[in-house]
């Protein structure tokens, strides 16, 4: 009877996770709008705290994340932020920018619905007007034409002097996207992640 109890009791939670819970959320994501989510497997710790290493978080007033999912990057990104710094993390998908609002109770946070090609005046609509840093999972290589460019060339004009693009993606493509519009591009590789991802952190110098 016991064992009875406990094995409904699990099936009932792991229902309840698949129903609202991130994965789910980030699966459901991927069906709906596949061109725009760049894998259905949340990044790996590794990978975040490589892609985040050069970050210089004393200076960091306004960080900005296109993608956002269900928060992967966005939970190391709000514990490592200042205390009065801002995070606006921006998607096409409403369900993510809503299932954000919900997960974390961060007045730092600005979960916004809308398009990274659109950055500048999503910040101006924040009040900033410029940015320390933009991290973007974004598939460049998959996305709309003319829309790659696009946002890269937005994304310079959103940061300010001395401030950097971060960009991990599965293809070495979106280094054509990146190179008319910025100074420095480093480029790294991280295997410990499902798939390896390549990773660019493009500089406004």
């Amino acid at each position: 009877m016991s064992a009875s109890w406990d094995e409904a009791r699990r099936d009932s939670r792991l229902a309840r996770d698949l129903s609202g819970g991130p994965l789910w959320h980030f699966l459901r994501g991927f069906i709906k709008h596949p061109v725009m989510v760049g894998s259905v497997i949340p990044s790996s710790k590794a990978l975040i705290d490589r892609m985040l290493e050069p970050v210089d978080w004393a200076s960091c007033k306004l960080f900005v994340e296109y993608g956002p999912g269900v928060g992967t990057f966005t939970e190391h990104l709000l514990q490592r932020l200042a205390p009065d710094a801002t995070l606006i993390a921006i998607d096409t998908n409403a369900d993510f920018t809503s299932f954000l609002r919900r997960k974390f109770a961060d007045s730092r946070l600005f979960a916004v619905t809308g398009s990274a090609a659109d950055v500048r005046q999503i910040m101006s609509d924040c009040g900033f007007e410029q940015a320390d840093y933009v991290l973007s999972g974004l598939p460049f290589s998959t996305l709309p034409p003319g829309l790659g460019p696009k946002i890269a060339e937005e994304t310079a004009e959103a940061l300010r002097p001395g401030g950097a693009f971060l960009v991990y993606q599965f293809s070495p493509k979106v280094r054509e996207f990146l190179a008319p519009y910025f100074d420095r591009i480093d480029r790294g590789f991280e295997w410990v992640n499902i798939p390896p991802a390549q990773l660019f952190w493009a500089w406004r110098d």
